[in-house]
């Protein structure tokens, strides 16, 4: 079995942060649903302000409230208005990768939902991978290039 990501946030903004919370992150039931994202599931959650990175788990808000809360300890690692990237995983066969299509959800300042974006990891006959990421109208997206080696 390997940890695959799953399903990612990229870009969505802390709405608030709530202390005094038993803990975890609420997240719009309408973003959940369209990445694939379950109430309860662990998530990692990095913060691209800061570079703080956490792990929790989602509980579901207020439908179409566009919200991102983080509570409990978790409150402590963002500022409202921070830009994070929220992440879930998988575990499954190696050999299932090339049929698996995560679902990635960008967002803008007030977290509407930009762009939906899937990756896709095909195998040719020789077996090397190929990895394409691809936007709903089926356009692939520039992968970026390789690092020069000095």
């Amino acid at each position: 079995m390997r940890k695959v990501m799953a399903a990612k946030l990229h870009g969505i903004h802390i709405t608030a942060a709530d202390l005094n919370y038993h803990g975890s992150i609420t997240l719009d039931p309408d973003h959940c649903e369209q990445a694939g994202i379950l109430p309860l599931e662990f998530v990692e959650i990095w913060n691209k302000s800061s570079g703080a990175r956490i792990s929790t788990y989602v509980i579901l808000g207020e439908r179409h409230s566009r919200c991102c809360i983080l509570n409990g300890a978790a409150a402590r690692t963002c500022q409202v208005g921070d830009e994070i990237i929220i992440c879930s995983s998988h575990y499954i066969d190696a050999e299932s990768i090339p049929n698996f299509q995560p679902k990635i959800l960008t967002f803008d300042q007030e977290n509407n939902v930009i762009e939906t974006l899937s990756y896709i990891v095909e195998r040719d006959d020789s077996g090397h991978y190929r990895f394409d990421i691809v936007t709903e109208s089926g356009d692939s997206l520039p992968i970026p290039a390789k690092v020069r080696r000095l």
